[in-house]
């Protein structure tokens, strides 16, 4: 069933009104939908997915008559936020994918010292307009309830400052302790509300750029005996939390 994301507002007592123009389109034209099939209708502002049928398609909106509202959330109980230094090419379309998937509720990207990519404001813009595209896409694949945001680009020390504001901070890094000690860190996350993960770009952090985000109160923990690729470093946490923090 296809999902799609609604404003408070266009919800009524029986039906919902899509307006979106690209929803609109993509109903329409690309799935070429018609009267009477079902559709799931997500409100982020309630946490309420709608079953909806399809009842009208008309030029400047679609109305969809209320069939069942389901109230259980598909998010996890704490609201994590990705950290990810700019990678090269393409690497941060696929990590926003990814991260979106695996339940990540943020997605903040961060200039470091050894980011090869550097973006000016105008291209940044752009990018990050382009990578909230590519995470609501995500989020309706996923069946998510909530849009993850992409933040405009960070420097490294806003990104630290912005961390602080969560209630506990994850830093995956080679000279961590083993991963006996990361087991215990990990385990701590159940219980809280809010945690960022802070994921280097491809050369690695700069010592100087962990001491500050440990002095922020980020906690270092280890990945295991293998090096990863940053676009993998963050999946493997997500994946890890997904399973430990996720409810019946």
């Amino acid at each position: 069933m296809y999902q799609f994301f609604i404003q408070p507002e266009n919800i009524t007592e029986n039906d919902i009104l899509i307006t979106d123009e690209q929803d609109i389109n993509h109903i329409k034209n690309v799935l070429r939908m018609r009267q009477g099939e079902k559709i799931a209708l997500c409100c982020e502002a309630s946490g309420k997915e709608y079953i909806c049928s399809v009842e009208e398609l008309g030029e400047e909106g679609i109305r969809a008559r209320i069939e069942d509202i389901n109230g259980q959330s598909r998010e996890l109980p704490v609201r994590i936020t990705l950290f990810q230094g700019l990678p090269k090419g393409d690497k941060m379309e696929l990590i926003i994918q990814k991260a979106v998937e695996l339940g990540a509720a943020e997605i903040v990207p961060v200039a470091m010292k050894r980011s090869v990519v550097k973006l000016d404001a105008k291209k940044a813009a752009k990018k990050v307009q382009r990578w909230n595209e590519i995470a609501k896409s995500a989020a309706k694949q996923a069946k998510r309830t909530l849009i993850p945001e992409v933040k405009p680009v960070m420097s490294w020390r806003e990104a630290v400052e912005y961390g602080k504001s969560l209630e506990m901070l994850l830093l995956p890094y080679e000279d961590a302790e083993g991963i006996g000690h990361s087991r215990e860190v990990l385990a701590s996350v159940k219980g809280r509300q809010s945690l960022g993960i802070y994921i280097g770009p491809e050369g690695g952090f700069q010592a100087e750029e962990v001491a500050q985000a440990e002095e922020a109160g980020a906690q270092t923990i280890t990945l295991g005996h293998r090096i990863l690729r940053t676009e993998t470093a963050g999946m493997a946490v997500l994946s890890i939390l997904m399973f430990m923090l996720e409810e019946d």
